[in-house]
């Protein structure tokens, strides 16, 4: 396993899922969120997340879903992480942790030194934080890079990772800059909204693994 932890997110075709775990991937992301072009049915996250061996998390993506919907989708697709992506509360998701046996993942719209701050509330409440940048018109997933300068001195209280417009040109400087125990790639890895280009992927955790 490389020292940097590698989720590729927004598999959408066993072949992409298949590369992913051939080029080192220690976490996929399945897309539970229609309005995004990397959304994936349950039945079709199901269906990837069978073809995933042990030694990779399988990580179920979630928006602002209600409490049923969040048990059936968690039913159906037995993740190991979920991660919400939305305005979910630091209440909700230690409820979330509470009740279940899955890893919490929260992502968080990093825009300035005092949202650095706030992420605070979720202490003890989520498993990782996953530092991505402000939301535009979809939560993630938008392919521009944060502030990577407000992570290079910060003491962390929370476990966490870096996410937003995170390329195989860019990865190593993130790393090299932020010192981040995990990397997010997703749509800096497409041909297309929602297609993975599977040498993107390769060339991605390639990256990584020098960084």
């Amino acid at each position: 396993m490389p020292d940097t932890m590698i989720k590729i997110c927004g598999l959408k075709t066993p072949e992409a899922v298949d590369a992913a775990v051939d080029a080192g991937a220690t976490h996929i992301g399945l897309v539970h969120f229609e309005p995004s072009p990397r959304h994936v049915s349950l039945n079709d996250a199901a269906k990837l997340r069978r073809r995933v061996p042990d030694s990779v998390k399988v990580v179920l993506l979630l928006v602002n879903m209600q409490p049923a919907p969040t048990g059936e989708a968690l039913d159906a697709v037995q993740p190991d992480v979920v991660q919400f992506h939305g305005n979910e509360t630091p209440e909700w998701l230690a409820l979330v942790k509470e009740k279940t046996r899955y890893e919490v993942w929260k992502a968080w719209g990093l825009m300035n030194a005092q949202s650095l701050e706030n992420v605070l509330a979720y202490e003890s409440k989520v498993d990782r934080v996953l530092y991505d940048a402000p939301a535009k018109k979809l939560p993630g997933g938008n392919g521009v890079p944060l502030d990577w300068s407000l992570l290079r001195e910060y003491h962390h209280r929370i476990a966490w990772g870096l996410a937003g417009g995170l390329t195989p040109e860019n990865v190593v400087d993130a790393i090299r800059t932020t010192h981040a125990p995990l990397v997010d790639a997703s749509s800096g890895l497409e041909s297309a909204p929602g297609v993975k280009d599977i040498d993107r992927i390769t060339a991605f955790c390639r990256a990584v693994r020098e960084a």
